[in-house]
């Protein structure tokens, strides 16, 4: 151990756990070596994992109430894409397992994409069962944004496998669904189980803008994914609509 470098100790501190990588760096501090900055690295990544924890276990309130109440299976619901000029709206519905928290988690507008995109996998990988819907601007034209998006919502619990018996949702309530629910308002900020959901929804809908932007490359879509930004605006003024605008959201950009 006394011939040990700085960068083999960093080495095999990266290997443990922040708990087990303080022990090991405090155990070599008393026996003389300099590693007092990368002890207080390590328990500075502590402090930022207990703050998390904590974080996160304030999300699970509405899903811990769910189960006092005798419900098992309790589903977050969220949507992406309500506001946006073009492209669908997606809806996820996601069951986790009791009491699971994922570092990270949170309203997905709160998140970098590559933050997202690791959530998503991981996501996906830990629930119970999830289900992912998309509504296309077609049939948002038909039967305007707010019923197209309980639509996708409703599909989105239908593939639950275990189904739902509770769920928390994004401000909006389902009709037509005997299952009880409770609407929260800004519920991707309270909700782990609805910030799930929401990372889930607003990854595959701005994969598929991406997808769209190969085929419309004048719109812009990868960068503001359909949102009616002035780039995206003047681009509909000089190149006029493409089949994925929602003509009902851009009446007042064209002639």
């Amino acid at each position: 151990m006394g011939n040990l470098t700085l960068k083999q100790i960093q080495e095999e501190a990266q290997k443990l756990s922040v708990q087990e990588a303080i022990e090991y760096l405090s155990s070599l501090h008393n026996t003389g070596f300099k590693v007092d900055k990368l002890l207080e690295k390590y328990y500075k990544l502590k402090e930022k994992h207990g703050k998390e924890m904590e974080r996160l276990q304030k999300m699970l309130c509405f899903e811990r109430q769910a189960i006092s109440e005798g419900f098992d299976y309790i589903a977050g619901v969220d949507e992406a894409g309500r506001g946006p000029l073009a492209g669908p709206v997606v809806a996820a519905a996601v069951v986790l397992p009791k009491g699971l928290t994922i570092e990270g988690v949170n309203d997905s507008k709160k998140l970098s994409e590559a933050q997202r995109e690791k959530l998503f996998d991981e996501i996906k990988d830990k629930a119970l069962s999830y289900g992912i819907s998309v509504i296309d601007e077609k049939y948002i034209d038909e039967v305007n944004i707010l019923n197209a998006t309980k639509m996708a919502m409703a599909d989105a619990l239908s593939q639950l496998n275990p189904i739902a018996d509770f769920i928390l949702l994004d401000a909006v309530s389902l009709d037509n669904i005997s299952t009880k629910q409770v609407p929260i308002i800004k519920g991707d900020s309270l909700s782990l189980s609805i910030a799930a959901a929401s990372i889930l929804a607003k990854v595959t809908r701005d994969r598929l803008l991406t997808e769209y932007d190969a085929k419309y490359p004048q719109y812009g879509f990868a960068a503001h994914k359909g949102y009616g930004t002035p780039q995206h605006i003047s681009a509909i003024k000089k190149f006029g609509l493409c089949p994925i605008h929602r003509l009902s959201f851009v009446k007042n950009f064209v002639e």
